[in-house]
Parts: structure tokens; sequence; C-alpha cells
């Protein structure tokens, strides 16, 4: 029934995110016109997690990897800061901050991935 998904980060600084995602994180990506850059994404899953009924609905972005420590000495050699890395139970947790100042999560899950 679905194709596929695609995910839209609103941001200060577009061209600098772009570059990052592009330089940085060196994913690959289609020129949509205009300098518009599409990028693709390794397999990607969807979790619900509960809030507190005070708590307003959101969505996080959080990009997952296989060694946490050999992906953060990856961005440290192209000068990127990473957070402390937390154990979270459920998996290593840390974030990196994107250059227009959008914050995403860095973990290494424990569990096996979805199949599909």
């Amino acid at each position: 029934m679905l194709s596929g998904a695609h995910i839209v980060m609103f941001c200060h600084n577009v061209e600098a995110d772009r570059a990052f995602f592009r330089d940085v994180l060196q994913l690959n990506f289609v020129d949509a016109g205009n300098g518009r850059l599409f990028f693709a994404l390794p397999p990607t899953e969807i979790g619900f997690h509960d809030i507190e009924p005070t708590d307003t609905p959101s969505t996080r972005l959080y990009l997952m990897c296989d060694d946490v420590n050999a992906t953060i000495a990856a961005l440290h050699a192209k000068g990127v800061a990473t957070d402390p890395i937390k154990d979270e139970g459920w998996g290593l947790m840390t974030g990196i901050t994107l250059p227009s100042g959008m914050h995403l999560g860095l973990y290494q899950p424990r569990h096996a991935r979805p199949v599909g």
C-alpha cells in the first residue's frame, strides 16, 4: 500500500543543513531543481511513544547507526560536535546539532530492526 515516506525539515539555514547532509553525512541525493536536494535515507522505522496529557504531540528525527562510537569518531574527524553518549537501556544515545541549530538524535539501538 505505501511506497515510502517523505520527511520535511523546516530550518533557518537550509543551504548549510543541505550541505551537512550532502558533505558530512554523505547521503545520496537528487536535485529537484533550484538547489532543492532530496536525500535518500537508510532503512527507516517509525515508533510511537506515550506522552503526558499536558505535553504537546511532536515528531522527532533520530538517525540510527550500528556503532555509535565509530560514527562519532567519523563525525569528530569532520569537525562535528556531538553530545555525550548515554546508555538509555534500549540503546546508546547521543546527538548532533546541524548548522541551522536544529538538533538531531543519533543512536545505536539494541533491538533488531524491522524487516521490510
